[in-house]
Order: structure tokens, then C-alpha cells, then sequence
């Protein structure tokens, strides 16, 4: 009887593990254009970190996204408004916004090694560098505040994504970490999605900011 209780369970094993392995070779790849490639392709392009991997168009899909988005949004007056209204702040229409956007919290926001103060140090040197460009502050939305808490002591102003207008309109997908986008006083843009450097938010900042 234990014979074959032990036969019966290393089955169930055997076939557990042979259909997680056919439900993952099942995973189509897709690149920025939405053209299906190679496994060995895609984790190959991931790895420059030019591009980002995102959730594709069904569960078992997964899609190159570039980094940086540029384009022009038609209602500039209308998401000032709807910012001002959530700040309780007016914005200067004729300087550009600055957006630091968390999505909620993931694996890349809520890991890391860098101290409390290593990581205050550099939001401080971020607003620093944007005050120096435009004489404005970034703007600290979110759309979920799960992890919020990790930003304590140097990040004390987090608002709402009102309406959820700026996912709709920047950030279509859950990035990892965060993303910012700036948007000038004519309502161009440039948007930077996952993990960035201060030194991206400064430069288009300053192509923003004429």
C-alpha cells in the first residue's frame, strides 16, 4: 500500500512540474513593434536595458516597451486644474510640471540596499538640480500608497493620481519602480518609464523648459 501511495505521489510530481514547464514554454515573446520573437532574442534586448519587459496583451504574453515616450498631450489647462485642485497649489502655466509617479509597490521599490540617507540625499539633489533649471518642485503623485512609507523623512508630500489622469495619460502599464514625465507650458512632453537617474529628470527638464 505504501508502494504504491509513493508511486501515486511522485506521479502527481512528475506531472505538476511537466505542465509548469509546457505552461511556461507557452510564453510568447513580442518586441516594441508588437512582432513576435525568440525567447533568446527578447531576454537578449532586455538585457541592454534599453527596453523594458511589460505584461503583453494576455496573460501569457510578454512585450518590449521603450523607455522614453515624447509626444503632446491636448488638454494642458485641464490637468493643471485637476492637479491644483489635488495639491491645493496653483502651478505657473508658464514653467514646465515635473512628475515623479509611483505605481504601487513591486519588488524594484521595496528592495535595496541604500541607507535612508543615501536615498534623501538623492531626492534632494533631484529637486535641487530641477529648482536650479525651472525654479519649480517635482510633483510626488501615486496611484497606490502601498510602500509609501519606505519614502518617510524626506518625502512627505504624496497626492493622489486625481482621476487617475496622469496613468492614463503617461503610464499605461505598472513600470517597475517609478517613472516621471515632464511636461512643458505648450503641453509637449517626455516621459521616462521603470527605474531612472536625476540626471534624465534634469535633461528633459531642460529641452521642457524653453
Amino acid at each position: 500500500m505504501k508502494k504504491i501511495l509513493l508511486t501515486f505521489i511522485i506521479g502527481i510530481l512528475i506531472y505538476s512540474c511537466s505542465a509548469t514547464k509546457t505552461a511556461t514554454d507557452k510564453t510568447r515573446y513580442f518586441d516594441e513593434n508588437n512582432v513576435e520573437i525568440s525567447k533568446s532574442k527578447f531576454e537578449q534586448i532586455c538585457s541592454t536595458n534599453k527596453l523594458l519587459d511589460i505584461p503583453g496583451d494576455s496573460t501569457n504574453h510578454k512585450k518590449l516597451t521603450l523607455r522614453e515616450k515624447r509626444g503632446k498631450i491636448t488638454n494642458k489647462a485641464l490637468l493643471e486644474s485637476l492637479i491644483e485642485k489635488e495639491i491645493k497649489q496653483e502651478l505657473d502655466s508658464t514653467k514646465p510640471i515635473v512628475i515623479i509617479y509611483y505605481p504601487g509597490k513591486d519588488p524594484c521599490n521595496s528592495s535595496g540596499s541604500a541607507s535612508k540617507e543615501l536615498r534623501k540625499t538623492w531626492y534632494r539633489d533631484l529637486e535641487d538640480g530641477i529648482n536650479k533649471i525651472a525654479q519649480i518642485k517635482p510633483i510626488y503623485i501615486y496611484k497606490d500608497d502601498d510602500g509609501l512609507k519606505r519614502f518617510a523623512g524626506f518625502i512627505n508630500n504624496w497626492y493622489k493620481d486625481p482621476e487617475g489622469t496622469i496613468e492614463r495619460l503617461f503610464f499605461k502599464y505598472h513600470y517597475p519602480c517609478s517613472s516621471f514625465v515632464v511636461i512643458s507650458k505648450d503641453g509637449n512632453f517626455i516621459s521616462y518609464f521603470g527605474e531612472f537617474g536625476k540626471e534624465y529628470v534634469w535633461e528633459a527638464t531642460k529641452l521642457l523648459n524653453k
